[in-house]
């Protein structure tokens, strides 16, 4: 077992555990003031009277509405947004000077963290499993705690990538960050001296390998995204590997751990058992094998409802089902469980017997709207496919119709795909959904001809058109969305809420793997870069949009592009087109004036795309979806944003790099206002 590493910028002396012995009690005084005893406490929405105000949550709040009631920053002086600082994360350093770690595979991934700010701190993580606290006015690093997570090889799926922690105070006003790290290991970090509360788990870790229904593989099993805190209760999913080559893959259970002793409280079986509710959806006792089916992403909770709620992913494997036939509950799913005890309240399966690899890869929206007059605490989750799913989040009913409708079906004989698929009435889909000639490019009429020749070589159809082993089928939206993780964001005094996506078409195909290997009939065999005529994308814009919903109507109020897009490609620089779209993930913050979006560089489509434009923070009217500010950032950014109020000034920080590029974190706020 790797010791951990604590690394401060004071000396390790009796004076700097007196200091922290000071700081504790400092900081158990101010937690006790306020009775921040869980998360969503300390997550409260703060006025901008207030001098400081917090961001405690990866997602703003435990409703996951990345909203912060905010007002400093607002159109009249959004031009004054200015760098305030940036932070060098402590992976950059790591990997040069560890001989292990500069080997590609071990290279960190993207940089998908977003920041906590709770007191006089933020609290990050890092894609080595890293966990640090930064001043929140100047971005000097405070500590640094390295359980040395990357000692166990790299984590699955997406290696060394993580997005954030969970901050939580004991009942002596103690406060913990918890996080799962990449090799599968729950951590409790005390906030103020940044090492491990000795009194959770296994002096301040859980191996979140074990306990389990079988056993576990490291290798396989992994974690990247934040846990949740709820009613006491630590919640955590995993990242389980996509590419399993067996059914027999890590089983995706939630469970929940007792926040002050790390105790396994519960377990919430993802592919229900022998007698559970749902084994009947289940055929051939492919629930006794079955894996994956796990909660990768975010979580959202409602503690007054004691209600958590997990958005879960695709059964073993993403793309053929043939060998776990059935609707396959609770895969591709939104499950309420109560916080405290793990028992199922309710579900809304989005997707039947799942092969698209449409898994859930955002946490629910919480939201409060008034629909016809009536007040419902709202549950909005958003989809790969183009989806908003509308419920109740106390009982799980729609709040408008959601319907069963036929859906083409697969034509490989060992396989067997739902014959219909749950269609929402309201609200409409955000994004281009299926594929046929109308959607084409057609900017001329030679391109058009050349998307009509590539087009040929696909299976192609409406939305769920399943894959087959004969020749590829595109699949729009493809696996990446529609939506990513980085779902949406609820305006809480409007009912608005903001949707980020990119049209990505795939190609899709079964292939027989090598029986030696893998005891599917059929595997999956993705190409996610399928190219348009010229290297253009083959279907129409706007390739990436921000689409804002009034959620109280079920309505869209507005619609815009995302960047430019390839407007300056020699087959359309003298069309004078409006924005296009860039193909790049985009995150969103609202504020009480403003919406704020940042966005990647774009994703590379090709040598012939020239779209790729530089990554921007860009400021919107969030009323009508007018660009207001955008400012050109100096590093490709893959994190949502937070802000927060510090010494009366308002910050908004996020992830710059990665990928390839120096991971690090910058601060923006405002300058001074001119003189006169």
């Amino acid at each position: 077992m790797p010791k951990a590493k604590f690394h401060c910028n004071q000396s390790r002396g009796r004076s700097l555990r007196k200091t922290a012995v000071a700081l504790v009690v400092l900081l158990a005084s101010f937690a006790a003031s306020s009775s921040a005893q869980t998360q969503s406490q300390a997550a409260a929405q703060p006025t901008d009277a207030d001098s400081n105000t917090d961001w405690a949550v990866a997602t703003g709040n435990q409703f996951s509405q990345r909203y912060a009631a905010l007002d400093q920053i607002d159109a009249s002086n959004v031009d004054r947004l200015e760098v305030a600082w940036t932070w060098s994360s402590p992976d950059n350093a790591l990997r040069e000077n560890t001989k292990e770690l500069q080997n590609r595979r071990m290279a960190p991934g993207s940089h998908e963290v977003t920041p906590l700010k709770v007191g006089n701190r933020l609290y990050v993580t890092t894609g080595y499993s890293q966990a640090a606290a930064i001043d929140p006015s100047t971005g000097k690093n405070l500590f640094t705690y390295d359980p040395e997570s990357y000692s166990t090889g790299r984590p699955p799926n997406l290696g060394f990538v993580h997005r954030g922690a969970t901050y939580w105070t004991d009942a002596d006003g103690v406060p913990r960050l918890f996080y799962a790290s990449g090799n599968a290991f729950l951590h409790a970090v005390d906030a103020t001296t940044g090492e491990p509360v000795g009194t959770f788990g296994d002096g301040g870790r859980v191996d979140l390998t074990l306990g389990m229904r079988r056993e576990v593989s490291r290798r396989g099993y992994g974690n990247s995204s934040p846990a949740i805190a709820c009613n006491g209760v630590v919640i955590v999913g995993s990242s389980i590997s996509d590419g399993a080559a067996k059914p027999e893959a890590p089983p995706g259970d939630v469970r929940g751990f007792d926040a002050t002793t790390g105790e396994q409280l519960w377990t919430f079986h993802s592919v229900p058992q022998d007698g559970e509710f749902g084994n009947d959806t289940w055929l051939d006792g492919s629930w006794e094998y079955t894996g994956n089916t796990n909660v990768w992403t975010l979580m959202s909770a409602d503690e007054e409802l004691g209600l958590v709620y997990l958005p879960f992913g695709t059964p073993t494997n993403d793309w053929y089902g043939g060998m776990r036939k059935g609707d396959n509950l609770f895969g591709e799913t939104l499950v309420a469980l109560d916080c405290k005890t793990g028992e199922r309240r309710w579900h809304f399966q989005t997707t039947h017997h799942g092969v698209w690899d449409y898994d859930l890869v955002s946490s629910a929206v919480l939201g409060d709207v008034v629909v016809d007059g009536k007040k419902i605490k709202g549950a909005f989750q958003v989809s790969k496919q183009g989806f908003i799913y509308a419920f109740d989040r106390a009982t799980g009913k729609p709040i408008w119709p959601i319907e069963e409708r036929p859906v083409p079906q697969t034509t490989v004989e060992s396989e067997q795909t739902s014959k219909t698929q749950p269609f929402p009435t309201k609200p409409p889909p955000f994004e281009m959904q299926g594929m046929s000639e109308t959607h084409l490019i057609d900017f001329t009429p030679e391109l058009l001809l050349e998307a009509k020749k590539i087009l040929a070589g696909f299976d192609f159809g409406p939305l769920y058109t399943p894959p087959n082993a004969d020749r590829p089928t595109l699949n729009v939206p493809g696996w990446a969305g529609g939506s990513s993780w980085q779902g949406a964001s609820f305006d809480p005094d409007t009912g608005m809420l903001y949707v980020p996506s990119f049209t990505l078409p795939i190609s899709m195909q079964l292939a027989e793997p090598d029986p030696a290997r893998s005891p599917f009939k059929y595997v999956g065999r993705v190409n996610p870069r399928i190219d348009g005529p010229q290297g253009l994308p083959l279907v129409k814009p706007p390739w990436a949009r921000l689409t804002a919903y009034d959620m109280n109507k079920g309505e869209i109020a507005w619609m815009i592009a995302l960047g430019d897009g390839p407007k300056q490609h020699p087959a359309l620089k003298d069309l004078d087109l409006p924005a296009l779209g860039t193909l790049a993930r985009s995150h969103v913050l609202v504020t009480k004036t403003l919406l704020f979006v940042n966005s990647g560089a774009g994703l590379g489509r090709s040598a012939g795309d020239i779209a790729d434009e530089q990554p921007y923070l860009r400021a919107f009217n969030k009323s009508t979806g007018k660009l207001i500010r955008e400012i050109e950032l100096p590093a490709h950014t893959d994190g949502t944003p937070a802000t927060y109020m510090h010494n009366g000034r308002q910050y908004i920080v996020f992830a710059l790099g990665g990928s390839g590029q120096p991971q690090e974190v910058i601060a923006f706020r405002l300058g001074d206002a001119p003189a006169g």
